[in-house]
């Protein structure tokens, strides 16, 4: 499912932001990578969307080589995996059933599926009832809820979720973590990219914990041990 290859990068400077990084994820499981800011976590994520390009080693996506994917290759490669991040980015002047169909329109999906496929996703996060608000009357919990939704809304093999949590507080973060864990029972592979240590250890499952872009352990089911 996600594979690196004695994975480096090397940014303009020659600054090091991993090194001979080497891992597999397997379709199914919940993976949290964690470390501290700068440690090379978000240099990972980008590598998975293609955002960015290995210097050396072979990333593997479901079947893409990132290293040689085509430019009009991206897209498809991107409906395989929903990406969450701590900024909401929701659009302000549209409701949250036009904010998660507007993921879809982008992508050229039909109108007919859309009017099926966002009500559902929204049912997931438990905001159907409120799919008719806007941004602004929503809590900003609810609020990452609805960009959950909005990463659903292809259906993704893999759900990425880069600092969840980071601009909620305890009880809605641990609300967000309960929804990831039910969508990976869902089957879907879940990657939570964290500096929560408290998230991470109540999870007791996989943690690969990266140092100065290096995976310094890679527990089956560990602690943020930093």
């Amino acid at each position: 499912m996600v594979r690196f290859k004695n994975v480096s990068k090397i940014y303009q400077g020659h600054q090091t932001a991993l090194k001979d990084i080497n891992l597999h994820i397997t379709p199914g499981e919940f993976v949290s990578i964690v470390g501290q800011s700068g440690t090379g976590k978000t240099t990972m994520v980008k590598l998975m969307l293609a955002e960015e390009r290995p210097s050396s080693g072979k990333i593997i996506i479901g079947g893409w080589d990132i290293g040689d994917i085509k430019s009009r290759e991206i897209p498809s490669l991107r409906r395989q995996i929903g990406v969450v991040f701590q900024d909401f980015k929701l659009l302000p002047n549209k409701t949250l059933f036009e904010n998660v169909a507007f993921a879809l329109e982008v992508g050229g999906e039909q109108q007919e599926k859309i009017d099926e496929i966002v009500p559902q996703v929204l049912r997931i996060v438990g905001l159907e009832s409120k799919m008719n608000r806007f941004p602004r009357q929503i809590s900003g919990g609810e609020q990452q809820r609805v960009v959950v939704a909005r990463s659903l809304a292809h259906r993704p093999k893999i759900l990425v979720a880069d600092e969840p949590t980071g601009n909620l507080d305890s009880i809605n973060s641990r609300d967000i973590i309960d929804l990831l864990k039910k969508i990976n029972d869902f089957g879907t592979t879940v990657i939570l990219v964290t500096h929560n240590r408290e998230i991470v250890n109540d999870l007791t499952r996989r943690v690969i914990t990266i140092e100065n872009g290096v995976i310094v352990s890679d527990q089956a089911r560990g602690k943020y041990i930093l």
